[in-house]
């Protein structure tokens, strides 16, 4: 008997068919990565306190560059823009999390603590016992203002980790401002 070649292109075609098939059944494709989680519970209180502190703290850093290095405010002028660059860095992250708008309607808002351009203006111009007395001054405003405003977020607030950052920051507000009242 003859092999019929149908039946061998058919075979021939259902082997190589066979190759380029998997022997076992594909592994279900994983789900898709879980939604992110729901943005935390941000009140009032604290959309509030963080733009506020996001003003305070941007308008304070150019007077603590002004600070000479011979300035006997040098020190504690360095220990304050290392927490207040610290404390922005999650305030920023807070209010990116809070979808909190990117223009701040508190900054350049005249309230105590807040370097205004006027006292910028007045530093930049000042030198030696001035200059200490003008930043000595802006300092014990701007971390006795914000010690009050972490009191209120203590208090009132809602979010864990904004009421977490009040709580550290009225720390380093009560030790900046015992040694600014201990040497000057």
């Amino acid at each position: 008997m003859k092999p019929n070649p149908r039946l061998l292109v058919a075979a021939l075609l259902l082997g190589v068919a066979a190759c380029g098939s998997p022997t076992t059944p594909a592994a279900p494709t994983p789900p898709s990565a879980p939604a992110p989680a729901a943005s935390p519970a941000f009140g009032g209180t604290d959309l509030a306190w963080i733009e506020i502190n996001i003003a305070m703290d941007e308008e304070l850093l150019p007077l603590l560059a002004l600070t000479p290095g011979s300035s006997p405010l040098k020190e504690l002028s360095a220990q304050v823009k290392a927490f207040t660059d610290e404390e922005l860095a999650t305030l920023r992250q807070l209010h990116a999390e809070a979808g909190l708008p990117a223009e701040n309607q508190h900054k350049g808002m005249p309230m105590p603590g807040m370097v205004t351009p006027s006292l910028l203006a007045s530093a930049t111009a000042a030198r030696g016992a001035g200059f200490d007395a003008l930043l000595a001054k802006a300092l014990r405003e701007h971390l006795e203002q914000g010690k009050q405003l972490a009191t209120s977020e203590r208090s009132a607030g809602a979010e864990s980790r904004t009421k977490a950052l009040a709580e550290r920051i009225l720390k380093t507000r009560e030790s900046a401002l015992a040694k600014l009242q201990k040497d000057f």
